[in-house]
């Protein structure tokens, strides 16, 4: 009888993480740790890795890359420690991590020519590349399928992430050295891309977009970036949140659209009160396959 009501037990179990445990804080946080993946121009480049203290075996990853207009900013921000304990508490191996910030101390705006900027999203995206495929030689240590990468970024970082999945071929001479690596899902916080038309079946991925109307730096549809007019060096059109999510919605592929009518840059911060309804569709869509086109006006 005792063996019986311990089966029954564990079946239950099974059953409630089964359901539960990607959009639920099931689990404890393990101590943060952080591994090189890269030195470029003699900077060590780190990986910051939250894990949950489970032990499931192929277990998904949400890699998330801050912002900072690609000149200052840390994956050690608080908001973004934050977002990757939420996480790793519902299951995820959560990382975070550095990149070159190649316009430290200089201007990313009107005044840097369009050339420089294009230049400036290719290395963000490469750094980006190289550490997705750090986690995925590193997938034994970590028990995550590297089937389920999922990956996020806010403002310069979502710039970044975005053209790591839809731009490869527009900003790599030879992006074949990255072709092992599939994205499940992308989270993107006031992000844009130089241009949609890249955007085909093969590559397309479920999105979730956050963007204000009013954001002046990061167009929410198609302008150019930080609203340059056409006679200034950084006179570069982008396709942002309202852009990608048409050419999403064309190729039947999944994405949310949060619209925040007359709202600015603000908008690339990490939305903590709308996460729930953010990992409930990672589980629905970018996990479990879903097909769900979204859009909210708040």
């Amino acid at each position: 009888m005792r063996s019986l009501s311990i089966c029954i037990f564990l079946i239950l179990t099974l059953q409630v993480s089964a359901q539960q445990h990607f959009t639920d804080s099931l689990y404890k946080v393990k101590p943060r740790k952080t591994l090189n993946y890269a030195k470029k121009d003699k900077q060590d480049l780190y990986l910051d890795i939250y894990e949950p203290e489970n032990s499931f075996k192929n277990r998904p990853v949400f890699i998330f890359m801050h912002g900072g207009g690609f000149g200052y900013g840390s994956p050690r921000n608080t908001d973004e420690v934050k977002l990757a304990k939420i996480a790793a508490s519902y299951g995820y191996v959560a990382v975070q991590i550095s990149y070159r910030l190649t316009r430290k101390d200089q201007s990313f705006g009107c005044d840097f020519d369009t050339e420089g900027k294009i230049g400036t999203f290719k290395l963000a995206a490469e750094d980006f590349l190289d550490a997705v495929n750090f986690m995925i030689q590193e997938k034994q240590q970590f028990d995550i399928d590297p089937e389920k990468i999922i990956i996020g970024g806010s403002s310069a970082g979502a710039e970044a992430v975005l053209s790591a999945a839809f731009n490869r071929d527009l900003l790599f001479k030879d992006a074949a050295k990255y072709e092992n690596i599939k994205f499940q899902g992308i989270l993107s916080l006031a992000g844009a891309i130089v241009d949609k038309c890249y955007i085909d079946e093969v590559n397309a991925v479920p999105t979730i977009f956050f963007h204000g109307t009013a954001d002046n730096l990061v167009p929410y549809n198609t302008a150019p970036h930080h609203f340059c007019g056409k006679e200034e060096p950084g006179y570069l059109i982008l396709d942002g949140s309202r852009s990608l999510a048409n050419k999403l919605k064309e190729l039947n592929t999944s994405y949310m659209l949060n619209t925040f009518p007359e709202a600015g840059h603000e908008i690339s911060r990490i939305p903590f009160e709308f996460l729930p309804m953010v990992f409930q569709y990672f589980d629905d869509v970018f996990l479990n396959n879903q097909n769900q086109q979204i859009e909210h006006t708040f």
